[in-house]
């Protein structure tokens, strides 16, 4: 990947080479990426979080293409969230479902529910035939706050209930970031998705975070554009953090339940 440096103070940013673009087939992308070979990624990670960067494993990148700006980062200031009709529809079809947080480490469950989920949800697409060292390499990595919600299926009999989804979350002091969540497609009535966000939204809130970040909305995106649906939503406009309704409008024509269109955080 053809790269070219350029210095600020004593922070390397790279800039890659075009690159298929992730989101629209027929389009050319290239990515700002923080220097990898930084130690101090792990500290400088909260401060990119604010500059629109994302993170990919052991990547800190934000997309800089020269013809396109669909990608807006997006994040929610979790005192001012309130659920419209659509999600407390969704947080009450789901009170049965128990969650938790776990350490970020691979399990065997939550490896074959990630490659049950890319066979039905990315058939194609490259993340096909991903094992356990693609799995940590996307998800986990070597210097990030991680932590892995997971979404289960009741207790029965002694037993603990059938994993559902997992919610890939990365935890700094101000905010949490919602890296990649995936799940089991034959659950997709539930509304996972939207729900992983939701109680990501009350993690935030009961450790007093700020923001929950959830990457990059794209519009007319039917993966991407579901993120404008929570409400108090805030965009990046390269400069600033500015109110998501003044800046791109309100949120209207919106169906009345998302279903499962939502499944990058991206």
């Amino acid at each position: 990947m053809a790269i070219h440096a350029d210095t600020r103070d004593d922070l390397r940013l790279f800039q890659t080479g075009q690159h298929a673009c992730g989101y629209w087939p027929d389009r050319l992308a290239r990515d700002l990426v923080l220097d990898p070979h930084d130690p101090r990624l792990g500290s400088i990670y909260p401060q990119a979080l604010e500059w629109g960067f994302r993170r990919s494993g052991d990547l800190v990148y934000r997309p800089h293409c020269e013809r396109c700006r669909a990608c807006v980062p997006v994040r929610i200031p979790v005192d001012s969230f309130r659920l419209d009709r659509s999600q407390r529809r969704c947080w009450t079809r789901n009170a049965d479902l128990v969650t938790r947080i776990v350490a970020a480490e691979r399990t065997d469950e939550q490896l074959a529910l990630y490659r049950h989920y890319l066979r039905h949800r990315h058939a194609g697409g490259g993340m096909d035939d991903h094992g356990a060292i693609e799995f940590d390499q996307f998800l986990i990595g070597q210097w990030s706050h991680g932590r892995f919600m997971e979404i289960r299926e009741p207790a029965t009999a002694g037993q603990r209930g059938r994993l559902l989804a997992v919610a890939v979350t990365d935890v700094t002091e101000q905010a949490l970031s919602a890296v990649y969540t995936f799940y089991a497609p034959e659950a997709a009535a539930r509304s996972l998705g939207t729900l992983a966000i939701l109680h990501q939204i009350e993690w935030a809130r009961r450790e007093g975070m700020q923001h929950l970040y959830l990457g990059y909305w794209i519009r007319g995106h039917d993966k991407m554009d579901y993120k404008r649906r929570f409400h108090a939503l805030e965009a990046y406009d390269g400069h600033q953090w500015r109110s998501f309704a003044s800046h791109w409008g309100p949120i209207s024509g919106l169906v009345a339940d998302e279903g499962e269109a939502e499944v990058e955080n991206r």
